[in-house]
């Protein structure tokens, strides 16, 4: 048998391009994981974390939905930042132990995944509820947060809602919570949206365990009607907001309360607007990362 030195030294190069790809993709791989940290009622929080680069982008979803609603902003900005989606305690894959959903609460389980992993100066970006519940975090774990961005929330800041409001909103959804769920969800897309994915979305949320649903519907529109201002006054860090154009966002009383409060709106979209128009959202969204840098 003949030895072909051209051969030799392909066999080298190939090799050597193995050993690069398995190291790419070892490396990959270490930058997409999951795992759980257990709030401090004991209730396991799963999240992803992706990517790399600052400021880490920290997703917090809204009220009946999960991490999975973040899909399209996370596979967008992982390639240019450090990426964490969390699903809070009874959504998603993180434990159902607790009795009562409170946005103090879905804070401590924010707060809980920043400390193991570790984050300082993160942004985090919460959904409709994940409003609150940034906010909540943001007070819980001061030293680890750089800025808030609302979506699709705070419209309102000053907005009241008395305990009889509040109990007479929740109790339509008590005895019927899946066609209830399914016909409020439903009436919070535009004319013109995507039917297949308003009724997707309906479906999904309406999917919700109801003793979970229930709950943190009602401490969250306690919290809207009773603390807003409050909470907000506290905050040490900017906040700024990415919304519909509906309801319209009452822009001087949240700086009256927030000084440098900034909105974006994303005409023609409802209040899913990251997932009817991603593209438009992500861009709007790029740009108010990019607000929290300059002086």
């Amino acid at each position: 048998m003949s030895f072909h030195p051209m051969s030799a030294l392909r066999g080298r190069r190939l090799v050597a391009l193995t050993i690069v790809v398995l190291i790419a993709a070892t490396h990959t791989a270490a930058l997409a994981t999951e795992g759980t940290v257990p709030a401090a009622d004991g209730a396991l929080i799963h999240f992803t974390d992706q990517g790399q680069g600052d400021p880490v982008l920290v997703f917090v979803h809204g009220w009946s939905c999960d991490a999975g609603y973040w899909d399209a902003q996370v596979e967008s900005f992982k390639a240019h930042n450090r990426v964490v989606a969390i699903d809070l305690a009874g959504h998603g894959a993180s434990g159902r132990e607790r009795t009562d959903y409170t946005m103090e609460a879905f804070g401590g389980d924010v707060a809980a995944v920043l400390r193991k992993l570790d984050l300082k100066g993160a942004l985090l970006i919460g959904h409709s509820m994940g409003g609150a519940v940034i906010v909540e975090a943001a007070l819980a774990a001061p030293d680890r947060v750089a800025g808030l961005i609302g979506v699709d929330n705070f419209q309102d800041v000053n907005l009241k809602l008395p305990p009889q409001a509040v109990d007479g909103f929740v109790g339509t959804f008590e005895a019927n919570f899946v066609p209830g769920v399914t016909a409020w969800v439903s009436r919070m897309f535009p004319a013109g949206a995507d039917s297949a994915l308003a009724a997707g979305i309906a479906a999904d949320m309406a999917s919700a365990p109801p003793e979970v649903g229930l709950s943190a519907l009602r401490n969250y529109l306690t919290w809207i009607g009773d603390h807003t201002t409050a909470r907000l006054a506290e905050l040490t860090v900017p906040l700024m907001c990415v919304s519909a154009e509906q309801p319209p966002t009452q822009v001087e009383a949240i700086k009256a309360i927030v000084p440098g409060f900034q909105l974006r709106v994303l005409p023609g979209r409802g209040h899913f607007l990251m997932r009817e128009d991603p593209a438009g959202f992500n861009k709007l969204l790029a740009e108010t990362v990019g607000a929290f840098a300059k002086p």
